[in-house]
């Protein structure tokens, strides 16, 4: 849609937002870099398997034995053998033999087909450079007019997203699309640029043989949770009900599924955007993931994860400094030896909250914040409750009002027990991130 349409359904979210008092975090989604074939005749056509078609680089209208690609370097990128998909993957074309003009393709698997669909090659020989220069003007737009997260398409190294950092900064948190054959094998360094990152399996299981699919979403959500960075399991999770009234038993355990793995979000798309009933969708995967998570066993992952941790395992010592992994381990360990109401985690960036919650504490979880673009951030964070506090000069007024505020809220009573993690700025200041560690672990009793 138009950037116009866009930015007045953000506005639309942050009004119904405040209306309701929620923190809702907003994600625009960069195109990347995408190619359309020239549009079938009205009505489409069928691809029969066996047949073979023309691809011509160029513009103009395709039909049944030719189709058009304005994409200059198209005979370049291809060679004999290569698959090129059209659409959501569906069809699929195998290259018999390259010319000067065209290329001559064999229709492996058939299919109807209509409008101008997507082209899919290999994004590893693809010349396209990821992010484009649309990419860069948009990330510019919706920066500047507040969105929390931009999903970054086709990331394949970590570079790709530094580039999108030096146009937006830090006024958005960016979000990685796993899509691609590259960036699994560069998974590691996209992590460490990344904000959050995304399991997006559609263009992954294309790019990727689709039998891959399921133990490489395991791997991505298993990385991003050990690193504390937030992870977001996506595509055709509820697919079915863009038209049915209810879910098919597969999607169900997908869902459970994605949570079982540890994805700190799980997203829908097209069921929201062109289904029939987009708020049932919302409910029934909500259900389905509360059910879930009821069944997890996060006690089993959280002493998973301070063992590697322990030993200088994990990736967390890659990403999270030392003192806030130690400080956060130390209260996850704590917490089961405490009748704890709470966790509250005082933050400006959202730092500690994001660190603590890669242990999946059973008990409360509150990021504190003065900063209403950091609570917004938290949507994305597993466990995480947001809470709004004023600012405060010293550490001891900031724990106070925060313990305050827990009580008058209802989320502890008089007596109980919460513990309250902060950076106390000074020595403890950490090299290459804007605030303190988190180095004070107190445990308070709520008079």
């Amino acid at each position: 849609g138009a950037v116009e349409d866009h930015l007045v359904r953000l506005e639309r979210v942050r009004r119904a937002a405040d209306e309701v008092g929620r923190h809702v975090a907003v994600m625009a989604d960069l195109p990347g870099p995408k190619i359309r074939a020239g549009e079938f005749p009205v009505g489409g056509i069928r691809l029969e398997a066996g047949t073979t078609v023309e691809l011509r680089p160029g513009d103009g209208a395709s039909g049944t034995n030719l189709i058009t690609v304005p994409y200059p370097t198209l005979l370049t990128d291809l060679h004999v053998g290569s698959r090129v998909q059209l659409g959501d993957g569906a069809i699929s074309l195998a290259i018999e033999s390259i010319d000067d003009s065209s290329a001559a393709a064999r229709v492996a698997t058939g299919g109807h087909v209509s409008g101008q669909p997507g082209v899919h090659l290999s994004a590893d020989t693809l010349r396209l450079m990821t992010p484009t220069e649309e990419d860069l003007a948009l990330a510019e737009i919706v920066a500047s007019e507040g969105v929390d997260f931009i999903a970054v398409s086709f990331v394949r190294r970590g570079g790709d997203l530094d580039q999108v950092r030096d146009v937006v900064g830090r006024r958005a948190q960016l979000i990685a699309k796993i899509e691609t054959q590259s960036s699994v094998e560069h998974l590691d360094e996209i992590v460490a640029a990344a904000d959050a990152v995304m399991v997006a399996r559609g263009d992954l299981g294309i790019d990727c043989p689709i039998e891959d699919v399921p133990h490489l979403q395991k791997q991505i959500v298993r990385h991003c949770v050990e690193a504390g960075v937030p992870v977001i399991t996506a595509t055709q999770m509820l697919e079915s009900m863009i038209s049915a009234p209810s879910p098919t038993r597969a999607e169900v355990s997908d869902i459970a599924n994605a949570v079982f793995d540890g994805s700190d979000a799980i997203m829908l798309s097209g069921e929201t955007a062109i289904g029939h009933d987009p708020v049932g969708v919302v409910e029934t995967m909500a259900k389905i993931a509360i059910r879930a998570e009821s069944e997890a066993d996060y006690a089993h992952w959280a002493v998973r994860l301070g063992r590697l941790q322990s030993r200088g395992d994990s990736l967390a010592t890659r990403h999270i400094d030392s003192t806030t992994a130690a400080i956060t381990h130390a209260a996850s360990q704590a917490a089961t030896d405490f009748d704890v109401k709470a966790i509250l985690c005082c933050t400006n960036s959202g730092r500690t909250a994001r660190a603590m919650a890669r242990f999946r504490p059973t008990t409360t979880l509150l990021a504190v914040s003065p900063h209403l673009e950091t609570l917004r951030s938290m949507s994305l964070s597993w466990g995480v409750e947001p809470l709004l506090v004023e600012p405060h000069d010293s550490t001891d007024e900031m724990i106070s009002s925060v313990v305050e505020a827990v009580r008058c809220t209802g989320l502890a009573a008089r007596g109980d027990t919460v513990f309250v993690l902060a950076g106390v700025a000074g020595r403890d200041r950490v090299p290459g991130h804007s605030g303190p560690a988190t180095n004070a672990l107190r445990i308070v009793r709520v008079e």
